[in-house]
């Protein structure tokens, strides 16, 4: 949790995707190196937002790896294929994702990259939940309910990174899954913002926004939620994940971004109702 000295906006940005403390048993248990395993990451996007504190916002971030437990799932989104049949007692119908190998623990990493060589006990996951996915959703829903009870409304800003070569030639994808879970007035200001920063933006396409998305973007209860996938090209090199020349330049791009879009709530030229 990075808060800010004073708290000014209802704005609060999560990066659930750029945790890289791997556990040891993980490492231990999984089939892969960690270089496999890493590119599951949204690297560095806590950092390229990091500024986002001194501007008035609080920063949500996972420490723990996506290729661990993602949080951008709903919590029993589990893959039989890698805890057996019992899931389906606890997610009744299981999701395409989860039977994709991308579910709340996920079975793929990297290109799709068996992460373990057997099935894993079904307390493996529950333990998971307990340590990390639950307390990570707690604190951004105390988050968003303290902007609530400050200024009637909580607008998410959830921050991810996407390969370039899924990009199709966006910088920034903007997803407000069609337009529900956020007021098109957010959606707009946003993408004249980056637009303004010499972005190429385009909308929902590839990604729409996740589970994250869809559970905190509620337009119609004051509650909004928009997600930001940025290409990795831009700032780094997506191999090895080392930050390149144009990490520096992203990271105040993505600061001019922050201070324009709370501004916007600040001075009331964008509402949050």
């Amino acid at each position: 949790m990075l808060q800010p000295a004073s708290r000014a906006t209802p704005v609060v940005f999560a990066s659930p995707h750029s945790g890289s403390d791997y556990p040891a048993g993980f490492l231990e248990r999984s089939s892969l190196p960690v270089k496999v395993l890493r590119r599951s990451e949204d690297a560095h996007i806590d950092i390229l937002f990091g500024a986002v504190p001194d501007l008035g916002a609080p920063l949500v971030k996972a420490l723990f790896p996506r290729s661990y437990v993602d949080p951008n799932r709903a919590e029993y989104e589990l893959d039989p294929a890698l805890f057996g049949p019992r899931v389906h007692a606890l997610s009744g119908q299981v999701s395409q994702r989860a039977s994709a190998g991308l579910g709340v623990i996920p079975r793929l990493a990297g290109e799709g990259s068996a992460i373990y060589d057997s099935m894993l006990p079904l307390d493996e996951a529950f333990n998971r939940l307990a340590s990390c996915y639950r307390p990570y959703h707690a604190a951004l829903a105390a988050e968003l309910a303290a902007a609530r009870e400050l200024f009637g409304s909580s607008v998410l800003i959830d921050c991810h990174s996407m390969p370039a070569a899924s990009a199709r030639g966006a910088d920034i994808v903007l997803g407000d899954r069609f337009g529900s879970s956020c007021s098109p007035e957010l959606t707009g200001h946003a993408e004249r913002i980056f637009r303004s920063l010499g972005f190429k933006v385009v909308r929902n396409r590839p990604y729409a926004g996740g589970f994250t998305t869809e559970l905190h973007g509620q337009p119609a209860e004051g509650r909004h939620a928009l997600q930001i996938e940025i290409s990795r090209a831009l700032y780094m090199d997506e191999r090895t994940l080392e930050p390149h020349q144009g990490f520096a330049r992203l990271k105040a791009q993505l600061e001019s971004f922050a201070a324009g879009l709370l501004d916007a709530y600040r001075t009331q030229a964008l509402a949050a109702e």
